[in-house]
């Protein structure tokens, strides 16, 4: 009887810490499609990131820091203020052969629980997804360009992306 419990109780926090997970990266993707549905894609238009990084100073709890897209095939559209689990966050945008793609950052300490470090399920998505945590930042990069695309974006961030 013991053992049948210790089982159940395993089974659910598995199961709980999953969905949880599931349900994070799906709010990402909903974060992602009502940008794309949105009149304004971001609230500072700029394609310098030096106009819009700034633009973020005072407006989220951490600094972030832009790679410089230049010499690559990708162009910043520009940024806006997001929310998840009420936690503020960046949302830029970056095209790529007429492909928007979000790069969403958070504090990681606010969102441990909602994206693991090592778990995502694209497969359950219809974009193409990477994340990972750097510098007490985590990352998603999020679109429907392909994988390497999608890729290529998120290398640009890793050297950068501590503040």
């Amino acid at each position: 009887m013991g053992i049948m419990f210790m089982i159940g109780a395993l089974s659910s926090t598995y199961v709980g810490v999953r969905y949880g997970q599931d349900q994070g990266f799906s709010e990402i993707a909903d974060l992602y499609v009502a940008m794309l549905a949105s009149s304004s894609l971001v609230d500072v238009i700029s394609t310098d990131r030096h106009t819009v990084k700034p633009w973020f100073q005072g407006k989220i709890p951490f600094a972030l820091t832009l790679p410089d897209v230049q010499n690559s095939e990708f162009s910043l559209l520009g940024g806006r203020m997001t929310y998840l689990d009420q936690m503020p966050g960046a949302h830029l945008t970056y095209d790529v052969r007429k492909h928007h793609i979000s790069v969403f950052a958070f504090q990681e300490r606010a969102l441990r629980a909602r994206l693991g470090k090592n778990y995502f399920s694209t497969k359950k998505l219809s974009f193409n997804m990477e994340t990972w945590s750097q510098g007490g930042l985590h990352y998603v990069v999020i679109g429907d360009a392909n994988p390497a695309g999608i890729n290529s974006l998120a290398e640009l961030f890793k050297p950068s992306a501590s503040p």
